[in-house]
């Protein structure tokens, strides 16, 4: 393909679906180990054999090009499986936050309308407990059931492979659920070209190599374990190494274990990580390379300390990765990089105009190749339009571009919090709260954390006369939330402020954010 402004050899991979890619690396590579998962090591043929009767086995269940397959599921082979297979019919895969509950979990699987819902065992009483009424499409179990009256995804591997169906770049490879910021989570329809020019950026601004082995231990949920590690193994004939899930105690073990080469980090992994008692060993780990966001000003001492390079991106499940810190230029300190050829991105006021060098303003991205940003925000057409006005996708974030042109984050202009690499919807947070009985108001704020970029607290106004504790109110959360939206603040009130006309100020709760009457759950732990 030709693009004006952008260097061939960032276009070499583009031209390729995800189906092509994978039979591109089973005819180049065939026996040469593509995934490092679940204790043991599947070569790219094992692996598309696996896809290939699985998609039959989908098949049989009636998923056809452009259906949707939902995936509650934890990181396994079997997970990855699910992605491929989909895609392998032409059909969109639409992984789901393993931490979603109640109504959340419910709104997503309303919004993608599966034609197959796929789900770990021991996530089995969770999905019931939020199907919407009426829903009829099958339910696959991956592990043993306590329900014998699921279909077990073990058998739904057919002797023969499907037909791999032709599509094209632009065709719609994943849903990827986000966090709403005034409402519920939306989801983001993403192309095949989306997670191969992601996975390109990956290649050529991290300097990824054929040799590398790429440790992600995030959800597939997540862009990081898809799009940024599982595809640029496919692309360089690499080795992916997913782990099941984030653990301090583990990491090193486990980097280790797999021979990673590199690896990704994001919210509060690089403190956790600095935050561990000194090792004669900390260097010798085999690492080059670690990427991710934020990386903080104590970021020289880490490398020095665990033998490797850090560098910084910006990007969003909407937006891509458009601004990066290439491996072989210098640090910027406070910089997250520069804009890469692929995407124009401006700092704009709150009428889209760009705002003079160094001043602050909403980061705004356009992407120069088509299907390399977001297509739609799915089944949401007003949302869609709103987030693109006047031709740029709006971020909601708040930064700054200086005169070279790096970038600086500066904080967010939209209502959400992030927590542990996590996108927490205000909203949906609040309305878990208020499904108690004794709560008549709610208020879920952002409030500055020393571990990760921000911890959440709750603002509550008890009916009169109700006397629940603020104890009482965190295991009401525990009951009703995903686990990372579970606030670590509390704070009853007798009234939120609000203006003449009733609408909330959350402002004046975040100048106020710690009160003498802030209840913290770290500092109150259970007897």
């Amino acid at each position: 393909m030709e693009q004006v402004g952008v260097p061939t050899d960032r276009l070499r991979f583009l031209d390729l679906t995800l189906n092509a890619a994978l039979e591109r690396a089973v005819q180049a590579w065939p026996d040469r180990t593509f995934l490092r998962i679940d204790g043991s090591e599947v070569s790219f043929g094992q692996f598309a054999s696996s896809v290939g009767r699985l998609g039959a086995g989908l098949a049989a269940l009636g998923v056809s090009r452009g259906d949707r397959v939902c995936v509650f599921m934890k990181n396994s082979l079997a997970c990855e499986h699910t992605w491929f297979a989909t895609n392998h019919l032409g059909a969109i895969w639409a992984p789901i936050n393993t931490d979603f509950r109640g109504t959340g979990l419910r709104s997503v699987i309303e919004i993608a309308q599966p034609k197959v819902l796929i789900t770990d065992a021991d996530l089995v009483s969770e999905l019931a407990n939020a199907l919407p009424d009426g829903f009829e499409a099958p339910i696959i179990v991956h592990g043993e059931s306590p329900d014998e009256g699921f279909r077990r995804l073990e058998d739904c591997y057919a002797s023969e492979e499907a037909r791999m169906e032709t599509i094209g770049v632009h065709d719609s490879s994943a849903l990827l659920f986000t966090s709403g910021t005034t409402g519920r989570s939306k989801a983001a329809l993403l192309s095949h070209r989306y997670f191969v020019s992601q996975a390109s950026i990956a290649v050529v601004d991290f300097g990824l190599r054929e040799d590398d082995v790429l440790y992600c231990p995030f959800p597939l949920f997540h862009a990081d374990a898809t799009a940024l590690t599982t595809v640029p193994a496919l692309l360089l004939g690499c080795v992916a190494a997913i782990g099941r899930r984030f653990s301090a105690s583990r990491f090193w073990s486990e980097v280790r274990e797999t021979k990673a080469t590199v690896f990704d980090f994001m919210g509060a992994t690089l403190s956790i990580l600095r935050k561990a008692d000194p090792r004669p060993d900390d260097s010798r780990n085999g690492v080059r390379l670690a990427w991710g966001v934020p990386v903080p000003d104590w970021a020289p001492e880490f490398e020095s300390r665990f033998g490797l390079q850090i560098i910084e991106v910006y990007g969003s499940v909407e937006a891509n990765v458009p601004v990066v810190q290439r491996f072989d230029q210098p640090r910027i300190v406070g910089s997250c990089g520069r804009v890469i050829p692929e995407f124009e991105l401006i700092a704009a006021d709150d009428h889209d105009q760009e705002v003079p060098r160094g001043e602050v303003g909403e980061l705004l991205v356009r992407p120069k190749i088509p299907y390399t940003t977001m297509t739609e925000y799915f089944g949401m057409p007003q949302a869609t339009v709103t987030a693109g006005r006047n031709f740029w996708l709006h971020s909601g974030d708040l930064g700054r571009i200086d005169a070279d042109g790096n970038v600086y984050f500066v904080g967010r202009k939209k209502e959400a919090i992030r927590r542990r690499g996590e996108n927490i919807s205000a909203f949906e947070v609040e309305e878990g709260i208020l499904q108690h009985p004794e709560i008549v108001e709610c208020a879920v704020i952002g409030v500055p954390s020393d571990l990760t970029e921000e911890d959440v607290k709750a603002c509550v106004v008890l009916r009169p006369g109700a006397s629940l504790t603020e104890r009482e109110i965190l295991e009401h959360c525990q009951r009703v939330l995903g686990r990372f939206q579970v606030p670590r603040y509390i704070e009853i009130m007798e009234a939120l402020p609000k203006t003449p006309t009733g609408k909330l100020e959350k402002y004046r709760l975040q100048e106020e954010a710690f009160t003498p009457r802030t209840w913290d759950r770290e500092a109150n732990p259970p007897h």
